[in-house]
């Protein structure tokens, strides 16, 4: 007999060890078998839990990463805006300040030349009535030796001071 026409006996006893290896291995291998394929899926569906939380975290991370950026963006563009504004109103005071100290000097020195030429204009008339009474003077000790002399020029003196005849004085 050969193994593809197995006699009854070989096939009893091939029946009866399948069976035993059956049942031992249903009662003791089989039991850690699926236990460990369990832990096995147990492992690997906590580590796709983990991974779809890690990534989730990812997701939220990077969302938040990207707002801070835009927060720190808009931050920046708004103390550009108060540090152009702020650089504008300076320059405005400053000008503002020199153009006020300009004019404060300016007036300044106008007041101070105005001083001046009044002491001028003053110093100049006291001169020029201090020559006319000089020259006067002299003028009369010579003509008013004589009486007929001092007549006539009291007489010119009355004509010139009468309003009608009086002519204001123009310099060539």
């Amino acid at each position: 007999m050969g193994l593809l026409q197995p006699e009854s006996g070989l096939l009893f006893w091939m029946t009866l060890a399948f069976v035993v290896v059956l049942v031992v291995l249903a009662r003791y291998g089989f039991p850690v078998i699926v236990k460990a394929i369990e832990s096995r899926k147990e492992y690997i569906d906590s580590s796709l839990d983990a991974a779809r939380e890690a990534e989730q975290k990812c997701a939220t991370l990077e969302a938040r990463s990207r707002e801070i950026i835009n927060e720190a963006e808009v931050r920046r563009n708004e103390i550009l805006r108060e540090a152009d504004t702020e650089r504008k109103q300076i320059l405005a005071d400053a000008r503002q300040k020199a153009e006020s100290e300009g004019a404060r000097l300016l007036e300044k020195s106008r007041l101070q030349a105005e001083t001046e030429r009044t002491a001028i204009l003053a110093d100049a008339k006291r001169e020029i009535a201090a020559l006319a009474v000089a020259i006067t003077e002299r003028m009369l000790r010579q003509d008013l030796d004589n009486r007929e002399a001092q007549t006539q020029l009291a007489s010119r003196l009355m004509e010139e001071l009468d309003p009608k005849n009086r002519k204001t004085w123009t310099p060539d």
